[in-house]
C-alpha cells in the first residue's frame, strides 16, 4: 500500500515562516491587489475605458504569460466542472446538487451580466479589499496608464507610481495616508533591499541611500505627489536597483521589485487563498480557471509560481477531504506538486527543515521500490483491464525517483530501463514456454509444434510488440518520446541472438532453414515499421532507434545463397557459348529454319535456368530476378557480338580510291596512267583479304538476330506469368525494365542494322565489284555501261529476299544496297580514276544509265517506294547535270567559287559520306579532272597549286 496523507491531516504548508514579520497580512493583501489590478486592467481593460499597454518580450516571461483563457468566452452558467477542480477530482456544488437532486443551472438576466467585470469584483471580495480602496487604486491606474506612453506594466516600480499618484489630501485622514504611504515603503524595502531577486553588494551607494530615504520616511512621513521632489528623487534611487539583471537575455525593461524569495510567494499566497469560498474554505470558486488565468498575468511582476498553484489547491483538497478518486490517485497528485521540497537546494527556501527532507527521501525510497516492482515487468502486472492503474503508478514512480535523484534526472531514461526491462522479460518467458512445449510427449503435436522453434518465436515477438503498441505504450507516451520504437528495439535484440546463432550453423538451403529466415525478416520489417512509424515526429527522426536495430540479414543470406546459385549457372552458360559458337555453320542449305542452331541451345538453357529459379523456395523472386536476368542477357549479348564480329564495315568495303598527280605527268587528260594498274591491284589485294562469310551466310546471321528478337519477347512474357503467379503483386516489375532483357535486345537491333549495312556495301563493292567498280565506264563510257552490273545485282536481291525472313528487314537491306549501289555510280564518276573519262556526249549515256538504276530498285511499283528512292538519288540527280555543262561553263564557276586563286581546294567530306555538293568548288574540280577535252587539260595544267591528294586511303 502507498502511503499517502489522510484527509484529516493537517496539508504542508511551506508559508507559514516566511521571515516577513514587518508586513501584515492586510498589507500583503492590500499590495497583491494593486499588483492583480495592474494585470487584470493590462490584460481586459475593464473598468478603465482603456487598457495599459503591455507586449512584453522577455523569454521568460513570454513563456511564464499564457493566452487569454478560452474560458473567458464561456457563458454566465456555472455548471461545468472546472478544469482545476476536474484536475483535483472535485465536482462542483452546483454539479454534486444536480447530481443529487436534478437542478438546473441558473438563468436569471442578473447572472448574464458581463462576465470580466464580475470576475473583477469576485477577486476584490474574496482578498477582502474595501470599495474605498478599491476605487483609489483603480484611480491611481488610470493616471498611470496615461503616463507609461506605451510601455510595459513590468517596466515600471509600483509602489513608487502609487506614491506619484497621492498626496495626503487624497485619504480621509492623516493617518490613512500614513499607513498607506508607510505600506508601500515597506513593500519598496522587502523587494529591492531585504529580499531582491538579485542579491545586493553590501556597498552598494544606491541601496544605502534608499534605506536611509525610507526610515526617514517611516520617523517623519515623505510629502507624496505628482509634483514632490522627494519622490522623484526616491525613483532616482529605486530604478537602478530594480532594472539589474542576472543575465544579458534578461529585458532590460523588466523590473524586480517583487520577484525575491519570501516576499513574492507570501503575495501569490493571497491569490491562492482567494481561489476558496469565503463562507466555506473547503470548497473552491466555481470561477477558479477565470481567477488563475488573471493571476498568472502577474507572474511578470512576481515570478512563474506555476508549482505553487497546484501544492496550495491539492493541500486545501487533502486536508478537506474531497478525496472523490482512490488513496492512489491521490498520492500521484501530491507527489507531482511536493517534489520540490525533496530537493535540498529547495526544501529551506519553502520552510522544510533537513529532518524533514530525510523522512520524506526515506517514504520516497519505499514508494519507489513498490513502484518499480510492478513497472520493471509491467506486463505481468497490468493488462487491459487495469491499465488506468499502471498510468498512476508510473506516475508516482517517476515522482519518486525524481525526487530521490542525488544527479540530474530525465523521466525518459527511466522510462526507457522500465520498457527495456518488462521487454526482455516477455521475451525469455516466451522462450521458457516454447522449450517447455517442445518436451517429448505422447499427445499429437499441434501446427506450432511442427514449426521451426524461431517461427513460433517470431510469431510471439510479434503479438507483443502489437499489443505493446496497443496496451502499453500510450500509457509511458507521456514520459518517453518513442516507446514503441524501444520496445520493438529491445525484442528485435533479443530476437538477434537467436537468429545469429541460427545462421552460423547454416550448411544447405533447406525448406526449414528458408521458413526461419523468412520468418525472421517478416519480423524484422514489421518491426522496423513500427519504430518508423513511432518516431516520424521526433527530433532525430528515429536514426537513433534505427541504428540500434542490428539488421538480421536473413534476406541477405538468401539472397547470396540464391546469387550464388544464378553465378553457376551463367557461367556455364557463358563457357558454353564461348566453346560451341566457333564451331557454328551460318550456311541457309545446313540450318533448319535459316538460322543458327547454336541459337536454339542458347534460348533452351536460359528457359530452363529461368524455371528452375521459380521452383526455388524463397520469397524474393522479383528481387532477384533482376540478377538472373542480367546475367543470362550479358550471356546472350555475348553471343550476339561474337556472332556479328569479324564481317567488316561499310569503310572496309569501299574501294582503294586513286589520287590526283601533279599537273606535269598528265597524258590525254588528266590522270596518270599509271593508277589503273594500282586500281587493279587493290582490288585483287581486296578479293583475297575478304573473310570466308558469303553473302548468305551474313543473311542467317540476320535471321538469327530476327530470331534472338521474338523468343525474347515471348520468353519475356512467360517471366511475368511466372511472377505473378508466385507473388501477384509483384507483376508490375516489368514495368521499370528489371525483367527485360535490354542488353540483347538492342544487340540485336544494332546487329541487324550494321549487318545490313554490311551487306549491302559487300554486294555491291566485293561481290560485284567487277562489274561495277572495276568494269562500269573503263576506258569508254559507251563500251562499259552498267547493264551487267544490274543484272548481277538483281539476282543478288532475289537471293536476298529468299532467305531474309521479315518483310521489314528485306526493305532495310534493299535500301542500303540502293545507298551503296547510288554512292558507288557517284565514286565511279568523280573519283573513278584515270581509266574514267567522259566528255559532255557521255552525259547521255550517264543519265540513262542511273535511270536504269533507279527503274531497277522502283520495278515498277513492286519495289521501294517512290519517296525512298528520290530521297537516296537526290544527289546524284544533281550532279549529272554537270557532265553535259560545256567545259567554259565549268571552269568560270570553279573560278568563281574560288576566287580565280590557285590556292588548293578545300578537301569535300562526300568521299566518305557519299554526300556530294555540285556547288563545291571540290566536286566540280572532279568533274574537270575527268573531262575528256583540252580546255579542262589546259586549265589543270596551268594550275598545279590546285593539286593534292584529293582520294585519301579509306
Amino acid at each position: 500500500m502507498i502511503p499517502v496523507p489522510r484527509s484529516d491531516e493537517q496539508p504542508f504548508d511551506p508559508f507559514s515562516n516566511l521571515g516577513l514579520v514587518d508586513l501584515s497580512e492586510s498589507e500583503i493583501r492590500e499590495t497583491a491587489y494593486e499588483i492583480f489590478i495592474a494585470a487584470f486592467k493590462t490584460h481586459s481593460g475593464a473598468g478603465s475605458g482603456k487598457a495599459l499597454s503591455y507586449v512584453s518580450r522577455t523569454p521568460r516571461a513570454a513563456a511564464a504569460v499564457p493566452a487569454v483563457a478560452p474560458s473567458l468566452q464561456r457563458s454566465m452558467t456555472f455548471t461545468a466542472v472546472s478544469k482545476v477542480k476536474r484536475s483535483l477530482g472535485i465536482m462542483s456544488p452546483t454539479t454534486r446538487k444536480n447530481k443529487g437532486s436534478g437542478g438546473s443551472a441558473p438563468t436569471s438576466p442578473s447572472e448574464k451580466e458581463d462576465r470580466t467585470a464580475a470576475i473583477g469584483e469576485t477577486v476584490r471580495v474574496q482578498m477582502k479589499i474595501s470599495e474605498q480602496t478599491d476605487a483609489r487604486v483603480k484611480v491611481a491606474f488610470m493616471k498611470i496608464a496615461a503616463g507609461l506612453l506605451g510601455r510595459r506594466i513590468e517596466s515600471i516600480v509600483l509602489p513608487v507610481e502609487l506614491l506619484q499618484q497621492f498626496k495626503s489630501a487624497d485619504f480621509s485622514t492623516q493617518h490613512e495616508f500614513e499607513e498607506w504611504q508607510r505600506r508601500n515603503l515597506k513593500i519598496l524595502e522587502a523587494g529591492l533591499l531585504l529580499h531582491p531577486k538579485i542579491p545586493l553588494d553590501k556597498n552598494n551607494p544606491s541601496a544605502r541611500q534608499l534605506s536611509e530615504i525610507i526610515h526617514e520616511a517611516y520617523k517623519c512621513p515623505m510629502v507624496t505627489g505628482k509634483h514632490s521632489e522627494e519622490v522623484k528623487t526616491l525613483r532616482g534611487l529605486v530604478k537602478p536597483l530594480a532594472s539589474r539583471s542576472s543575465s544579458n537575455t534578461d529585458d532590460t525593461d523588466m523590473c524586480h521589485w517583487a520577484d525575491g524569495i519570501p516576499l513574492n510567494l507570501r503575495l501569490y499566497v493571497v491569490y491562492l487563498e482567494a481561489l476558496f469560498e469565503v463562507d466555506d474554505p473547503t470548497v473552491l470558486l466555481d470561477e477558479v480557471d477565470e481567477i488563475l488565468e488573471y493571476v498568472k498575468k502577474t507572474w511578470v511582476s512576481l515570478g512563474s509560481m506555476k508549482r505553487l498553484t497546484t501544492f496550495v489547491s491539492c493541500g486545501r483538497y487533502v486536508a478537506t477531504g474531497q478525496v472523490e478518486k482512490d488513496l492512489l490517485f491521490a498520492c500521484g497528485n501530491l507527489l507531482l506538486d511536493i517534489k520540490d521540497d525533496a530537493d535540498p537546494d529547495v526544501g529551506p527556501a519553502t520552510g522544510r527543515d533537513s529532518k524533514y527532507s530525510e523522512v520524506l527521501k526515506s517514504t520516497l525510497t519505499l514508494i519507489l521500490g513498490w513502484a518499480e516492482k510492478g513497472l520493471l515487468a509491467y506486463r505481468e502486472f497490468f493488462y487491459r483491464g487495469n491499465i488506468d492503474l499502471m498510468h498512476i503508478v508510473l506516475s508516482i514512480g517517476l515522482s519518486a525517483a525524481e525526487m530521490v535523484a542525488e544527479r540530474s534526472f530525465v523521466a525518459s531514461e527511466r522510462v526507457d530501463t522500465y520498457i527495456r526491462s518488462s521487454m526482455r522479460k516477455a521475451f525469455n518467458q516466451g522462450m521458457e514456454k516454447l522449450r517447455l512445449s517442445r518436451r517429448p510427449t505422447k499427445r499429437p503435436q499441434t501446427h506450432l509444434n511442427q514449426l521451426p522453434a524461431l517461427c513460433v518465436i517470431a510469431q510471439e515477438i510479434t503479438d507483443i510488440a502489437f499489443t505493446e503498441k496497443e496496451i502499453y505504450c500510450p500509457v509511458v507516451e507521456k514520459w518517453h518520446p518513442l516507446p514503441v520504437g524501444v520496445a520493438v528495439a529491445t525484442l528485435h535484440s533479443c530476437f538477434r541472438q537467436e537468429v545469429k546463432a541460427f545462421i552460423s550453423g547454416i550448411n544447405d538451403l533447406t525448406p526449414d532453414v528458408i521458413q526461419v529466415l523468412i520468418m525472421a525478416d517478416k519480423l524484422e520489417k514489421c518491426l522496423v515499421e513500427m519504430a518508423v512509424e513511432d518516431s516520424f515526429n521526433s527530433e532525430d527522426g528515429g536514426k537513433s532507434i534505427i541504428q540500434e536495430m542490428d539488421p538480421y540479414e536473413a534476406e541477405a543470406v538468401i539472397a547470396d545463397l540464391v546469387k550464388s546459385w544464378i553465378q553457376t549457372r551463367v557461367d556455364r552458360l557463358t563457357e558454353w557459348v564461348d566453346r560451341n559458337l566457333q564451331k557454328e555453320v551460318w550456311s541457309p542449305t545446313v540450318n533448319k529454319g535459316q538460322f543458327a542452331p547454336s541459337l536454339v541451345e542458347v534460348l533452351r538453357t536460359i528457359s530452363d535456368t529461368l524455371e528452375a529459379f521459380f521452383l526455388l523456395p524463397i520469397p524474393m523472386h522479383a528481387a532477384l530476378l533482376p540478377d538472373l536476368t542480367n546475367g543470362l542477357d550479358r550471356s546472350l549479348q555475348d553471343y550476339i557480338s561474337k556472332a556479328k564480329s569479324g564481317l567488316g564495315t561499310r569503310s572496309s568495303f569501299l574501294p582503294k580510291l586513286p589520287s590526283h598527280c601533279s599537273g606535269e605527268s598528265k597524258v590525254n587528260g588528266v590522270f596518270d596512267q599509271s593508277d589503273d594498274s594500282r586500281i587493279v591491284e587493290n582490288r585483287k589485294s581486296s578479293k583475297e583479304s575478304d573473310d570466308s562469310q558469303g553473302i548468305p551466310q551474313l543473311c542467317v546471321r540476320i535471321n538469327t538476330f530476327l530470331y534472338v528478337r521474338k523468343e525474347l519477347e515471348v520468353l519475356e512474357k512467360k517471366v511475368i506469368a511466372q511472377l505473378r503467379s508466385t507473388r501477384p503483386t509483384e507483376g508490375n516489375i516489368v514495368n521499370d525494365h528489371r525483367i527485360s532483357f535490354k542488353r540483347s535486345l538492342a544487340a540485336c537491333l544494332e546487329g541487324v542494322q550494321e549487318l545490313c549495312e554490311v551487306t549491302a556495301y559487300k554486294v555491291v563493292f566485293h561481290e560485284l565489284s567487277h562489274v561495277f567498280w572495276d568494269g562500269l565506264y573503263v576506258d569508254e563510257a559507251s563500251a562499259s555501261r552498267i547493264d551487267p552490273f544490274l543484272q548481277e545485282l538483281r539476282l543478288n536481291l532475289e537471293k536476298i529476299a529468299e532467305i531474309i525472313q521479315e518483310d521489314t528487314v528485306k526493305t532495310r537491306v534493299s535500301t542500303d544496297i540502293m545507298r551503296a549501289s547510288y554512292e558507288g555510280f557517284l565514286l565511279v564518276l568523280l573519283a573513278g580514276g584515270p581509266s574514267r573519262n567522259f566528255t559532255r556526249e557521255d552525259s547521255a549515256i550517264l543519265k540513262e544509265d542511273f535511270n536504269l538504276l533507279v527503274d531497277l530498285f522502283w520495278s515498277h511499283g513492286d519495289g521501294l517506294p517512290t519517296d525512298l528512292i528520290n530521297k537516296f538519288s537526290a544527289t546524284a540527280e544533281c550532279i549529272l547535270p554537270l557532265f553535259s555543262t560545256d567545259t567554259e561553263s565549268l571552269i568560270d564557276q570553279f573560278k568563281r567559287l574560288t576566287g580565280d586563286s590557285n590556292d588548293r581546294v578545300t578537301e569535300s567530306t562526300a568521299l566518305m559520306s557519299g554526300q556530294w555538293n555540285p556547288t563545291e568548288a571540290d566536286t566540280i574540280l572532279r568533274v574537270l579532272s575527268h573531262r575528256n577535252d583540252k580546255a579542262a587539260s589546259k586549265f589543270l595544267k596551268n594550275r598545279p597549286c590546285l593539286w593534292y591528294d584529293m582520294i585519301p586511303d579509306l
